[in-house]
């Protein structure tokens, strides 16, 4: 077990030391806005050279120190979290292939490298939701292999487009995107592909069954990695999106997913599952800034919103384990009194979430909102925009009336306990990036201020969204004994937008039950049915009851054998003559 532990911590130091390595490296090239661009020679066999390029600009190095800043801190976390598990070796390794393609395609400015590291993402994932090995947790992982699939057969077509040029090196063709009709399909084949890895309408029903895999893997895949490899993907193709429909059609998409997303959180109970659907309305958030064309913004938000929702994960993880892996909020409530320091770095992480002034979502959130007021956007946008933030405070204050506060609604005799320090050195590390984390980044990634300038009204209008949000989400939660449910009366509705507007089903039964009952029914018609019947078995029966009819004709007695062979001789000897 010593060896084991071992092995968390030296990852753990290994991945922290190379991330704060990587951060300053990374403020060294923004503040000299420098790029390398580095060929590797792999092979050179005559006249052809495989060669491995790797794209190191301000952007990936920080984007890969984040990543790695998680990943570490997760490993770290997963060695209490996962300690009753005898294959922990397994689960580090994977964690660290799980980063090694991250890294991989962050790096890429190569259309067949970025090919290498999504789909390390998405087999890895695979395992790693299918971790805890039951039923549940292989349909999770089946729906969550299948959708991711579907963007690595657009990543393929667009690896195919690509030889109608030099290079599958996407970064020297991005000026001609727009120009002609090769490069515009080549990136709507990788918007596609981004929309199923970042779960966008309609592929989003996996990014909720992924939650049956372990907590540690949520914060880490599910924050920071595995669903903002799309929106990273975007941003680097970023001038695809610029003054053309698919933009407009990218922002409709988005927009409703974030607000899809807000309002299917406000009737789920499960712990993990509220948090998912707030990752899917944060990217619907990334996603539909990154199409208005702020793509630093849609970054910003991308970094800041990996550190709280991976502390927001770590602090439900922590409370799952503690209550003996029950994930229901129902089962919880006043949890603030047995884990103090837990439920202070969850309700930091859930303001943070809300975009309470100078947290790290207020930063990202409170500025991509003003932009959104100073652009040229129409009203249903406009709409999606602010609504779904109310959604977001409505959802976050619901999870915190249910979990922590009112009475203890678990067994009587339970083990809370804020105990874990392995678990609470992660925590609260990634409280303290949290709360200063999104000014840290604004001061260094914004080197020039720009001003926003607004009406007094507009310019409070978030926080009054926000104010709005947090209200209505404690007073549709304040429920009291013999209390009539008011979601009853409005059935229909609750089912629709609880279920994720029905996309699970339509994802699921909805595309493949005609395929499966018309295979059923050519199965019943043809192999077991008419083509059966008239085919190889009539053929069978037929020769069987032939050679039954001949071997008792022949077995019956000798008589007749030596009868029918005076009769063959006679037919013979009759043939021969009339042919003379």
């Amino acid at each position: 077990m010593n060896y084991l532990i071992n092995y968390c911590k030296i990852s753990f130091y290994f991945l922290l030391s190379i991330s704060i390595s990587l951060f300053l490296i990374s403020l060294k090239f923004l503040l000299t806005d420098l790029v390398y661009f580095i060929e590797w020679e792999v092979l050179s066999l005559q006249s052809m050279s495989i060669v491995m390029t790797f794209l190191f600009d301000w952007m990936s190095l920080m984007f890969m120190s984040f990543v790695l800043l998680i990943s570490s801190l997760v490993i770290f976390y997963s060695n209490q979290y996962m300690e009753e598990d005898y294959n922990i070796n397994r689960f580090i390794l994977l964690v660290l292939m799980f980063v090694m393609s991250m890294m991989m395609l962050i790096i890429s400015p190569n259309l067949i490298s970025i090919l290498l590291g999504w789909d390390g993402l998405g087999l890895v994932s695979y395992c790693l939701v299918i971790y805890f090995q039951n039923v549940k947790s292989y349909n999770a992982g089946m729906i969550t292999a299948l959708s991711n699939r579907i963007g690595d057969v657009a990543l393929l077509l667009a690896i195919a487009w690509m030889l109608n040029y030099g290079s599958w090196n996407y970064v020297f063709y991005l000026e001609m995107m727009g120009k002609n009709t090769e490069m515009m399909i080549i990136g709507g084949l990788v918007m596609l592909a981004a929309m199923t890895k970042s779960a966008q309408i309609p592929f989003s029903s996996w990014l909720p069954a992924a939650m049956a895999a372990p907590t540690p893997v949520s914060a880490l895949v599910h924050s920071s990695t595995l669903v903002t490899a799309g929106v990273y993907l975007l941003i680097r193709f970023n001038v695809l999106l610029m003054d053309w429909w698919m933009g407009q059609f990218l922002l409709l998409v988005s927009g409703l997913t974030m607000f899809m997303a807000g309002l299917g959180a406000n009737f789920e109970f499960d712990l993990k599952k509220i948090i998912a659907l707030s990752t899917l309305s944060q990217l619907g958030l990334m996603m539909s800034i990154l199409s208005m064309g702020f793509y630093k913004l849609a970054f910003f938000h991308l970094l800041t919103h990996a550190l709280f929702k991976a502390l927001l994960f770590m602090c439900a993880g922590s409370i799952i384990h503690n209550m003996k892996n029950s994930q229901d909020i129902r089962m919880m409530g006043s949890l603030s009194m047995s884990m103090p320091l837990t439920c202070s770095c969850f309700n930091v992480a859930n303001l943070a979430l809300c975009g309470m002034p100078f947290l790290a979502g207020f930063y990202s959130k409170d500025l991509i909102l003003e932009m959104v007021m100073l652009s040229y956007v129409n009203m249903f946008s406009f709409f999606l925009f602010f609504f779904s933030t109310g959604l977001t405070v409505c959802y976050s204050f619901r999870l915190v009336y249910y979990s922590m506060t009112g009475d203890f609604n678990s067994s009587v005799l339970h083990p809370l306990n804020d105990k874990g320090w392995t678990m609470l050195f992660s925590i609260c590390f990634l409280m303290i990036m949290a709360v200063i984390g999104g000014s840290m980044l604004m001061w260094l990634m914004f080197l020039n201020p720009s001003m926003i300038c607004l009406p007094f009204d507009m310019k409070i209008l978030t926080l009054v969204v926000c104010i709005i949000g947090g209200v209505s989400g404690y007073l549709l939660s304040n429920v009291s004994l013999f209390f009539t449910n008011k979601a009853l009366y409005f059935y229909n509705f609750t089912n629709f937008a609880g279920s994720m507007w029905f996309m699970p089903m339509i994802s699921t039964i909805g595309i493949i039950n005609y395929p499966l009952k018309l295979g059923l029914y050519s199965y019943k018609s043809f192999d077991q049915g008419w083509s059966e019947f008239f085919g190889g078995q009539m053929l069978y029966n037929q020769l069987k009851n032939y050679s039954l009819y001949i071997q008792e004709f022949q077995n019956n007695n000798l008589k007749i054998y030596l009868l029918s062979y005076l009769l063959w001789v006679i037919v013979l000897v009759l043939m021969s003559m009339f042919l003379i």
